[in-house]
Parts: C-alpha cells; structure tokens; sequence
C-alpha cells in the first residue's frame, strides 16, 4: 500500500487513470480520460539521447540537454528537427551526472541569457555540480556565447550520485538551485558543504544581502536550507512566490518541501524512508530542529521534473502541480490547498516512459521529456 503524509498528517490514497485510445504508444498522438478532464498528448519529438531538461524559446523551439553533454535546438512545428548547439561548457558525463538542467533568464527576449546546472569535472577526475550563464545565438549553427560559472561546488568527488541540479529564477534577480549529497548522506548536514543543500545566488553570481548566512560566519553564503538528499525537482509557486522543491528519497521517502531560509530538512538524520538495504535512516522520520515535508510517498516513485500548471488550455487543470516519476513511468497530479496537498492522481502510467522533465510553458501546455537512449517530448492539450 502506498502511504502519504502532508502537515497535518493527511492519508492519501491515489487512484490510477489509464487512457483511451486505439492506438499503441508509439503513434503520435493519444487521448487519455483523467479524473478531471479528457486530454490528448502529442509526441513532438523523439530520438533524443538520454534529456534531462528543456526550455522553451519566445518562437515556440525548445532547448533540450542531453546528459552526455550535448544541448539541442528543437523546433515542433518543423517535425521536432533537431540542431545541436556550440559553445557547451566541459562536463564529465558518468552516472548520474553530466549536462542537467536549463532555464531562461525571465528577461530572455531583451537579454538572451539562459542558465545551465552540469557535473563540472577537476583536473584528478572529480566532479561537483556547479552553474553557469551563457548567451543564446540562434543562427543556422546555434551557439552559447559568453559562458561564465557562476558557482562550482567545492568538495568534488568521483560519486556518480546525486547532483540534484534544478534551477528556479525567482524574477527579482536571484537563482534557487539544488545540490544533492553526492552520495555521501552526511555532507547534507554541514553547512559548509554545497552537498544536500539549496542555495540562492544572484544572476550574476554574487550573495543576495538577505540570504541567511549571507556573513558566511556560520554556512555557505550560498546556502538557503540543508539537509536535502537529491532534489531533482523545483519549482516557484505564482501564488505565494515560495520556491517548491521535489527530493528523491532511498527506498521510500520521496518528498515534497517549501524551503524556507536557514532551515534543516533533516537528510540523513530523519526520512519517511529507510536505507535500500531495509534498514533504518538516522532517528527515524522526526527530530529536534528539523523541518516536516509537507508531502511524501512510500513506497518511493523516484520523482524528478516539478511545475505547476497555471494554463488555460486545460482549465480543469490550473493551479494543480506535476511531478514526473521514474520509477512507475507516470505523471503524477497533485491538487493543492494552500502549502496542502489534498488529492493525487496518476496518469499515463506505463505508456510513455520515465518521465525526467516536466514544465508549463508559455504557449499553454504542459510538457513532459523522457529520460531514454531514445527519448522524446510530448505536449499535453485539452481533447474537449
């Protein structure tokens, strides 16, 4: 049985959607009846190699990287012709780890500037994940042009682990970003170590004068909260301007948090899960100083792309959020009250793939990537 927690302790138990259609998965389009609204998703894309994150341009083309260390320029309107992009900063592309996430800057028509999280390797083979900016030329042969790091975590290891490495621009000119443990639980609990923590930067690198340990006397003046695993998901909440963030747990103890500066979240030392091997985490899944998730499963659905969707094409859908989920290969809706999460539904379980990446874009739709050798991108629309 699945078990869920939100504060207060709320039992949810999730009801699985299948979907109506003739056709096998591979056909390009297909409809699936949900519990609110019957809708279709359209393959746009496909033969991409292993994406972890895309971000959709003013003109509708998406940039979409691949794990290797490759970023593509997709165009949907023109059969998904894929163009691959110069100018990539060096990432060492083992396990876990390589070319993440990518987002624009919210002033990207003017300035043309995205952000990028990546496995930046060391001279001995080491790798940390670290963030940069770069410039956008779109021409016949796209590039990044002006690539500067930002922030290169220290500590650098060879783990192939937990690289956490979404990226949140709050719109007043800071960066949320994450940073797993790297494979080393402990380090989450240090606040002079990157590892397990999510950090706020300026654009431009620089310490916000209000993040927590802005002083750096007692943490990272990056740091805005530790004590995180492997948040593979985050995203910013419109109607609070709180950042969100989606963490794997072990065997269990996936989680949902709203962050909140100088907090600790309790990684390693409580979970609502328990060690791969069955044994027990830390304490158990409270202690002095550290904060609740408001929302977990177990077992684990090992989640990663988080967003909410604020569009109208599906209108039976706004203000809901959506997680992705590698391990059941499903799309996961949570409806939200307030900093509550009331109400599941699991969608398209099975039929796609494991779903790595998921995004609300401008144009209305929601997004979802899949994370194979021959991944694809598909576009989810109202069939009312």
């Amino acid at each position: 049985m699945f078990k869920f927690v939100a504060r207060p302790l709320l039992l949810i138990i999730p009801v699985m959607i299948g979907f109506t259609t003739s056709s096998q998965s591979q056909q390009s389009v297909q409809t699936h009846d949900t519990q609110k609204a019957s809708v279709k998703v359209e393959k746009v894309a496909s033969g991409i190699d292993t994406p972890w994150a895309m971000a959709m341009l003013p003109d509708g083309k998406l940039l979409v990287t691949e794990r290797d260390g490759k970023m593509l320029l997709v165009d949907p309107a023109n059969a998904g012709r894929k163009t691959e992009v110069s100018g990539l900063p060096r990432v060492k592309a083992a396990g876990q780890g390589g070319l993440l996430d990518v987002v624009l800057d919210p002033d990207f028509a003017a300035n043309r500037t995205l952000y990028l999280t990546y496995s930046d390797p060391d001279s001995r083979g080491n790798a940390g994940t670290a963030i940069a900016s770069a410039r956008f030329e779109e021409s016949a042969k796209p590039s990044l042009k002006d690539v500067k790091v930002l922030f290169s975590m220290e500590n650098k290891n060879r783990s192939g682990f937990h690289f956490g490495s979404r990226i949140v621009p709050d719109g007043k000119g800071n960066l949320f970003f994450t940073i797993g443990d790297r494979g080393t639980e402990e380090r989450a609990q240090d606040p002079f170590d990157a590892a397990g923590s999510v950090l706020r930067i300026r654009t431009d690198g620089s310490i916000p004068e209000d993040n927590p340990y802005a002083d750096g006397k007692d943490a990272l003046p990056q740091i805005w909260s530790i004590g995180h695993r492997n948040p593979q998901g985050a995203t910013l909440n419109d109607a609070t301007g709180e950042l969100w963030t989606l963490a794997h747990g072990a065997r269990g103890g996936d989680e949902i948090n709203i962050p909140q500066a100088g907090r600790n979240y309790g990684w390693p030392v409580i979970s609502y899960g328990t060690h791969y091997s069955g044994g027990k985490i830390g304490i158990g899944n409270s202690g002095p100083g550290m904060e609740q998730p408001i929302y977990f499963w177990d077992p684990s659905i090992a989640p990663s792309g988080f967003d909410f969707y604020q569009g109208d094409l599906i209108p039976q859908w706004k203000g809901d959020l959506f997680a992705g989920a590698l391990k059941f290969e499903t799309l996961v809706r949570l409806e939200v009250q307030g900093n509550r999460i009331v109400h599941e539904e699991r969608l398209f379980e099975e039929d796609y793939g494991r779903i790595r990446d998921v995004r609300f874009f401008p144009d209305g739709a929601l997004w979802f990537l899949t994370d194979d050798s021959d991944g694809a991108i598909y576009r989810v629309t109202s069939a009312e």
